[in-house]
């Protein structure tokens, strides 16, 4: 007869601690009531804030971050190369988003090469380059027409040095806008 009581001595003290659980939360949701009447503008006033923060909606937090990655308008190249690095294609992907939602926006953009190689090969590297990063925005919702194309091949070096360092700058395209 042990266990019985045992349970039966269990199931009074659940019933009484049931009791107790109910009796502390009608009395302390009095007293937190009060609590938060009297001190509600400090409380409630700077969470408000950061929760309409939030409420910003997913399109507009992408919107931001959108605007953000367009502040990159320069993307490098690898020697010799006009393939788009990955590092580079969130931010095409905001210019080309940009371009597919302003139908009036126009962009040229500008190829660059590193001065080794000659001018003519270098011209035409400029334009192999700057035609990938059309390619790319076209692929991602821009019109043909709102892209123009030129090269300056090695014309127009970002830095004027001699060494792998300045070559890099050099070899890149540059995104501008000529109509937002």
């Amino acid at each position: 007869g042990n266990n019985m009581q045992k349970s039966a001595l269990i199931k009074a003290m659940g019933v009484a601690f049931a009791a107790v659980a109910i009796t502390a939360c009608s009395s302390n949701s009095v007293d937190e009531g009060d609590a938060l009447t009297t001190a509600q503008p400090v409380v409630v006033e700077e969470p408000t804030k950061k929760v309409e923060q939030v409420t910003l909606s997913a399109e507009e937090l992408q919107a931001q971050a959108d605007a953000q990655l367009r502040e990159m308008t320069v993307f490098y190249f690898d020697f010799d190369e006009s393939t788009i690095k990955n590092e580079a294609k969130a931010a095409l992907t905001a210019h080309a988003k940009y371009l597919d939602a302003n139908a009036s926006a126009k962009v040229t953009l500008e190829g660059h090469a590193d001065e080794r190689g000659t001018p003519e090969y270098n011209m035409a590297l400029g334009e192999r380059r700057a035609v990938a990063v059309r390619r790319f925005l076209m692929a991602n919702g821009a019109d043909a027409s709102q892209i123009s194309v030129v090269s300056f091949g090695e014309e127009k070096p970002a830095a004027m040095g001699h060494t792998e360092s300045s070559w890099a700058k050099n070899r890149r395209v540059e995104i501008k806008y000529t109509a937002k």
